[in-house]
């Protein structure tokens, strides 16, 4: 059985890449959130002392409070951490002990267990089951995850240390989800399947199909259209989702500036169409040599033509279509 990474549901962000795993919840300060975000590619000796560079420059990259847990994990079954306000690692359901350095906490060491948790507050809290997503790699809206590791470490309690260990990068599995302009991507994964198990996905696996046309991200991530699509902050409570009529797909937003359903994209045989769904913000185009942006007037259908771009917030996405 694989790792299975559960999100629960939060307006905050959740990554996951490689052996790193992050909940940041800092409105107002992007440039933060991806220096956090930039560390989940860490890997090596020297971890502990890259997130503490890092948390010395939380101060100047925040703009008010702010609140997140960074762990780092190998394939030795130890982890290295760096938290602030809020946040707080957790190692079956026990809080990671650390020490005091400028701009958060800073443990290296631990023994990663059966689970490890990073939100707020200092254990993961009981979600019915149904309601929290199961993420493989990238960035989704959340309000915290629980890492579920497929092969337990030794010890299944967390351990403080103060001695740093290495960091090297464990491979994870071949899912990925889109994420925020300006964050690391991960271009070199391919999606060849689900997961075995969790609940909903936040993620999405290209189509076999060279004809299916798609959504490709300003960081590299690929969205397939092989059905109806409701795009937002948090889409899976639009009808259309709910009807099953559409699938959602979640953006990261650090800004707060997408609508929890801000636009969808309809299929009609091979033509796909943009419909702002009411959004605060507006849905925007531009044809590939457009240098303006088009706002769409809400509830109004506009057929889309390859290499269009597309702008919710500050999330820009090209539009693909496969010539027959």
């Amino acid at each position: 059985m694989p790792d299975r990474c559960e999100v629960l549901p939060g307006d905050a962000v959740v990554a996951r890449r490689g052996g790193g795993l992050l909940w940041v919840d800092a409105p107002g300060s992007p440039a933060l959130v991806s220096a956090l975000h930039a560390c989940l590619g860490v890997s090596g000796p020297g971890a502990d002392r890259v997130l503490a560079a890092v948390a010395g420059q939380v101060s100047s990259l925040a703009s008010g409070g702010v609140s997140f847990a960074l762990v780092l994990t190998d394939d030795t079954g130890s982890g290295v951490a760096l938290w602030a306000g809020k946040g707080q690692p957790a190692v079956d359901n026990v809080p990671v002990s650390g020490s005091s350095v400028d701009g958060g906490t800073l443990a290296s060491g631990f023994s990663l267990g059966q689970s490890l948790y990073v939100g707020p507050g200092q254990s993961a809290p009981r979600t019915p089951p149904g309601v929290s997503f199961d993420l493989v790699e990238g960035t989704v809206p959340g309000g915290g995850a629980t890492l579920h590791l497929a092969a337990p470490a030794p010890s299944s309690a967390a351990v403080p240390a103060a001695s740093a260990g290495p960091a090297t990068s464990a491979s994870s599995g071949s899912f990925s989800a889109p994420s925020d302009s300006g964050f690391g991507s991960s271009r070199g994964s391919s999606a060849v399947g689900r997961p075995e198990s969790g609940e909903q996905t936040a993620f999405w696996s290209p189509s076999t199909d060279s004809a299916v046309p798609l959504l490709r991200f300003d960081d590299g991530m690929v969205v397939t259209i092989d059905e109806d699509l409701v795009l937002g902050r948090r889409p899976d409570n639009h009808e259309m989702v709910s009807s099953g009529s559409a699938r959602a797909v979640p953006i990261a937003d650090t800004q707060n500036v997408l609508s929890s359903a801000h636009a969808a994209l309809t299929r009609s045989g091979r033509e796909v169409s943009l419909v702002d769904l009411g959004s605060l913000n507006g849905t925007h185009v531009a044809g590939p040599e457009a240098t303006e942006w088009t706002q769409l007037e809400p509830g109004v259908a506009h057929p889309l033509s390859d290499g269009d771009r597309l702008l919710l917030g500050w999330t820009v996405i090209t539009f693909e279509q496969p010539q027959e």
